[in-house]
């Protein structure tokens, strides 16, 4: 079976098409729906002929339907073959997520904003989202050797955190000036840093975690006016990246 959309979902599949295109793939019913009450505009949709056979899967389509989004119904091994997930719900859709700069990151004095630097895992960079706009968090910023924001399984793993939270992709030199130009405090995760409760939060904070094996780059590391730690039980080396952030982010808002 070939079509245009089936086309476009494969071609999507590599970051190089998705950064010429501009487009993303979204799997699966809870992405989807976040994706639409978001407002992201949609190309089209290819669902499973057994999605609209559940309750919530009919009125997705339905909705997404109501949305005039083009809708083309495939026979499950074909979306199956398509799908990122070894368990594939059913529905795939091709959309045109946000594209954010670093003047849509406007740190005020609410809680900090999360610089990644460097983290490759796409289950981290999405989590790290999802947390950052939880915890009410301004914005993002993704610095070079982060994940794609696009790839699948950040979208998935942001929940559509990716669709709302303004996440910007910047070059060390554009970090530098945000952080001049905004007169932000910049934090930089370390195990070596102060302990956390130690510190008074400032006024306008940015909190930066690095790679997952590496730490934050010694670049990065030398904008930071001071490297902050977690302090941890006996024996305990370190945390999942994204659980430290969410404590970082979370204690720093906290004393404010």
């Amino acid at each position: 079976m070939s079509s245009n959309l089936i086309s476009e979902v494969r071609n999507l599949q590599r970051r190089k098409a998705r950064k010429r295109r501009g487009l993303a793939v979204a799997e699966g019913v809870r992405l989807v729906e976040e994706a639409l009450a978001a407002g992201v505009p949609f190309k089209g949709v290819l669902a499973a002929e057994s999605l609209r056979d559940g309750p919530r899967g009919a009125a997705l389509l339905a909705d997404l339907a109501g949305h005039a989004v083009p809708i083309e119904e495939i026979p499950e091994r074909e979306l199956t073959r398509l799908a990122d997930t070894d368990t594939p719900q059913g529905i795939l859709a091709v959309i045109d997520p946000p594209r954010w700069t670093l003047a849509d990151v406007d740190p005020g004095t609410r809680s900090p904003v999360l610089v990644l630097d460097g983290v490759q895992d796409p289950g981290n960079v999405g989590t790290l989202l999802r947390t950052a706009h939880a915890l009410g968090s301004p914005g993002a910023i993704l610095l070079p050797g982060t994940a794609d924001i696009a790839n699948p399984k950040v979208m998935r793993a942001a929940m559509g955190a990716s669709f709302r939270l303004p996440a910007a992709p910047a070059q060390d030199g554009e970090l530098a000036k945000w952080v001049n130009e905004h007169e932000v405090t910049l934090w930089a995760a370390s195990t070596e840093g102060t302990p956390l409760e130690r510190l008074a939060a400032p006024a306008r904070a940015a909190v930066v975690v690095g790679n997952e094996g590496a730490g934050v780059r010694p670049f990065v590391r030398s904008l930071a006016q001071q490297q902050v730690a977690i302090p941890l039980a006996r024996g305990v080396e370190s945390l999942n990246v994204a659980v430290a952030a969410g404590i970082l982010l979370y204690e720093v808002q906290r004393a404010k």
